[in-house]
Parts: C-alpha cells; structure tokens; sequence
C-alpha cells in the first residue's frame, strides 16, 4: 500500500509518516519499482499502535522505547502516566481557580489584575509574614476574592495570621458565611474549628444563622465555639450549651460571661438559674461541675438566681456552699 493510500485510511497525513520514517518508528517494509515507498499490513498495524499510545500521552521517543524494547513493562509506564495527568490536572485546576477569582475581584485595569496576582501569590507564601501581610493589606488594594480568603483561613495553622485572615474576611463583605458553613463539614477537625471561629467573627444575620445550624453539629467543639458566639450575640438557643460547656469545664469561664450577657433582664436571668438549678439538681452532676455551676449564678440577676444561692450556701458540699455564701455577700454589696 503506497503512502497516499496509507495516510487516507489511517488518518496520519502523509508528512508525519514520513516523520514517523525519520525517527525510526515506522520504515516501510518495501519499494515499488518505481522508489516509491510500500507499506505492508504489518506497517500499518504498527502505525495504529503508535497513535493508540501517543492518545495514552507518549512522547515520540516513549512510543519508540515501548514498541522495539523486548523489556518493556507497560504498567510502570502507565502508572507514571496517571501520575503526570494528575498533576497536570492540579495544576490547571490552580490555573483556572486563580484566573476565576482574579475575574471575580473586577479588576480595572492590568495594574488591578498585578495586584490581585501578587496579593493571592502572597496568602500561598511559606512565609507566615507574607501571609498575614496580605491578609492585612488586602482591604487596601484590589480586594481579595472571599473564596481565597476563605480557603486560606481554613488552612492556616499560624495563630496570628489565622487573625489577620479573619479580620479581613470579616470585612470582605457577602459570601463568606456560606463559604465558611460548608468548611463546617470537613472531615478535619482543624479545619472545621477554624471555620467556626471565622463565622464568630463575621458580622450580619448570614452568620448568625449558620451559627445557630452550628449549634445541632455532632461535632463538639463547634457546638461549644457556635453557642458562645451566640451569647455574646443575645441568641437565647445558645443557652443550653453554654451550660454544657460549663458543665464540662471547657471554656467554662467564657460561656458564663456569654449566659451574663444572655441575662440582660430578670426575667432571662430567672430562666437562666432555672436551667442552671437544673442541673445542679441531676445526680450526674459532679461535684466540679457544681461548682462551676455556682459561680456561673453569680452575674445572673433576678431572685431565682438570689435564691439558688442561698439553698446553695447551706449545700453539703463544702466548696459549693462557701463559693454561694461569698456570691452572696457580693450580691449584698451592689
């Protein structure tokens, strides 16, 4: 079969055989009497085998290697060529994620989209200075795409930058609640601590909300984290936590200051030491976690709170009934 005839059906142009020809991976098998080259049906078989490979990927020189090495183990080839797309997809993926968020900061003109480039370069940097240098700055300059912000507040370890990086997405505007809500779902612990401390942190209704959904998570941290944001925000849901984090003695100081901010009036303040005579009364309530319960009582206003204190000061344990007995005479005294 003549050239012309090969390259119609194979679909290869009559130059690449010709290339194909000069890098030795193909040589046709014959001449015509007049020089003209003369595939045979071997020829072709090998012809489809070098593009069924150059599809896989394969280099010119790789085809080569696989078709003429006796040795040659495909596995190991294909193995190194699933893992060559997969970084090639990660890095186009990265490439398309940057060039999305550079779309979404709007930027003006190039010097906007330099910016933003060097800004986002910045929030990658090894360098936790340049993290939060950016994370600072980016209120200043082209802002900071929320999505980018978000990601990198999801994955900073260092203290002082996971600030600058809440700060910053606190005043990115809308978005980043959402965002921060589904960070709420990962399988990594860090990481759905450091979404809920971002959401305590963000401003607006959008936040509250998702920090009210926080409050039902199985995930005992972000209940606790939620229900003193919640507090402090006068979020009256959040008071049964607030009493199980005491309870349990973790952050048990902040979440009576958060029940105090709660007690804004008597009549709170009563449901409030109602709930916390509550669970004095449980007999799964050990003796420091009633303790704790009864310093809790002490910003509480209203007479039920007055009166816990007293039935309280005369508890047969010794540390609660001194701890009440002093409550008390602070009471007396304002």
């Amino acid at each position: 079969m003549l050239i012309g005839e090969v390259a119609r059906r194979s679909g290869v142009s009559a130059r690449m055989l010709r290339h194909y020809e000069s890098l030795g991976l193909v040589r046709p098998s014959g001449r015509t009497g007049s020089g003209y080259r003369e595939y045979s049906g071997e020829d072709i078989r090998r012809i489809f085998h070098i593009e069924s490979l150059r599809s896989l990927g394969l280099s010119l020189r790789e085809i080569g290697c696989a078709l003429d090495d006796p040795s040659f183990t495909p596995s190991a080839l294909v193995g190194d060529l699933i893992r060559q797309t997969r970084e090639r997809i990660a890095a186009e993926t990265e490439l398309l994620t940057r060039l999305r968020r550079i779309d979404t900061a709007d930027p003006a003109g190039w010097q906007d989209v330099l910016q933003a480039v060097a800004l986002l370069q910045a929030l990658a940097s090894k360098s936790a200075d340049a993290r939060q240098r950016a994370a600072l700055s980016s209120a200043d300059q082209v802002p900071v795409p929320v999505e980018a912000l978000v990601e990198a507040v999801l994955t900073e370890t260092e203290p002082n930058v996971a600030g600058a990086l809440r700060w910053a997405l606190a005043r990115s505007g809308d978005g980043g609640p959402a965002l921060l809500a589904a960070g709420l779902g990962s399988p990594v612990a860090a990481v759905r601590e450091r979404a809920v401390l971002s959401l305590a942190e963000m401003p607006g209704g959008e936040a509250t909300a998702q920090l009210r959904h926080a409050l039902a998570h199985p995930d005992a941290v972000v209940r606790g984290y939620a229900a003193l944001a919640l507090g402090t925000r006068g979020v009256a849901e959040a008071v049964p936590p607030l009493i199980d984090l005491i309870v349990e003695g973790k952050n048990d100081t902040d979440a009576a200051d958060a029940l105090s901010v709660l007690a804004s009036d008597t009549a709170t303040g009563d449901q409030i030491a109602t709930r916390i005579v509550g669970r004095l009364a449980q007999d799964t309530t050990g003796a420091p976690a009633r303790g704790r319960l009864t310093q809790a009582l002490a910003d509480i206003p209203g007479t039920m709170a007055s009166r816990a204190l007293v039935e309280l000061s005369h508890d047969v344990d010794r540390a609660v009934a001194l701890t009440a007995a002093y409550l008390l005479q602070l009471r007396d005294t304002r």
